[in-house]
């Protein structure tokens, strides 16, 4: 109830802002489903709602393609907008302990460009419910995920490199 009350007294503070449930992990098939069903009810019930957002902390290595493409699809049936609220992509598994590189190998940079390719085709493939992209930071000099959850790690997942110069992804992503 909580929740149906947040929407509420948001849109009735401001009716004209759109109001998004955002959430992580939104593309694994048992959450997604769990999102879908809150959000639904949200729906059935007139709930002020604008649309989903969907974290996107991602990594080369997953959510696969199929899972986030399924996602897209469950919650744009739902007739709302869909935003990408803050997309990175790890170039580790969540569970790899490394802490000794200080700079991505070539097969990561490789694997980043590839997985930003795949992942912005997508989004382009759904442009009429995914409505906005927003990255979870500009360059790997400043990025959330140093250290998690690996304490000591350096992470390269953004689309500048830690000078600020273009990474290939991002080179990539712009050729459309």
């Amino acid at each position: 109830d909580f929740l149906e009350k947040a929407f509420e007294y948001a849109h009735a503070a401001s009716p004209d802002t759109l109001l998004f449930y955002n959430d992580y992990n939104e593309s694994q098939p048992e959450k997604r489903d769990k999102i879908y069903k809150l959000v639904k009810g949200l729906v059935d019930k007139n709930i002020p709602i604008h649309g989903v957002g969907l974290q996107a902390h991602w990594s080369i290595f997953g959510p696969s393609l199929d899972d986030i493409r399924a996602a897209i699809e469950k919650y744009a049936s739902l007739g709302l907008q869909l935003h990408i609220t803050e997309l990175d992509v790890s170039v580790f598994e969540f569970d790899d302990r490394r802490t000794d590189l200080t700079e991505p190998t070539a097969e990561m940079v490789d694997k980043l460009t590839e997985r930003y390719d795949e992942i912005f085709t997508l989004f382009r493939e759904y442009s009429e419910v995914v409505t906005n992209v927003t990255l979870w930071g500009a360059a790997d000099d400043a990025t959330w995920l140093d250290g998690f959850p690996v304490r000591g790690r350096k992470n390269w997942p953004l689309l500048f490199d830690v000078n600020h110069d273009p990474k290939p992804a991002l080179k990539k992503i712009m050729e459309f």
